[in-house]
């Protein structure tokens, strides 16, 4: 039966050294730390051969399509490559550091007619009504304010 495997990992002694001591070190993070293991263990050059991606995938507990796309990049774009993180999607600031400045001034301004203090539902619907920014709670209030180390009371 020949061997499917698409993505075959060569590790040079120096790679295997690189990855031996990584793992050893305990610096690293976990991540990295799993994505050496599997290149360590899909090496074809190691004692008994590469252990199937299953395999890895249980031992080191990561899915086989984590330890095929490790591979993978390995194969395609080098050490470097298989061991670093890309950055990951996530959602954009909502607000920018304008938008948080504007807050605190705010919070540092005079109270509304009729109110001794403000509060930050107050301040959530100054912002808005006067423009500022579009919507915000109050909870994000408070979450910029804490920030800046600012305190209503």
């Amino acid at each position: 039966m020949a061997n499917k495997k698409k993505y075959r990992v060569n590790l040079s002694t120096a790679q295997r050294e690189i990855l031996t001591e990584l793992i050893r070190s305990g610096t690293i993070k976990v991540r990295a730390y799993k994505r050496a293991r599997v290149l360590l263990l899909s090496d074809e050059n190691r004692v008994g051969g590469a252990k199937p991606g299953s395999q890895i995938a249980e031992e080191v507990d990561l899915s086989l399509a984590t330890v095929q796309r490790v591979r993978r990049q390995f194969v395609a774009q080098g050490l470097e490559a298989a061991l670093s993180e890309k950055a990951r999607a996530g959602a954009p600031r909502k607000f920018t550091e304008r938008d948080r400045a504007k807050i605190t001034a705010l919070a540092c301004a005079q109270p509304p007619e009729g109110h001794a203090r403000w509060t930050l539902r107050l301040l959530a619907e100054k912002m808005v009504e006067l423009e500022l920014i579009e919507s915000i709670s109050h909870d994000t209030v408070d979450k910029v304010l804490k920030k800046t180390n600012f305190s209503l009371t």
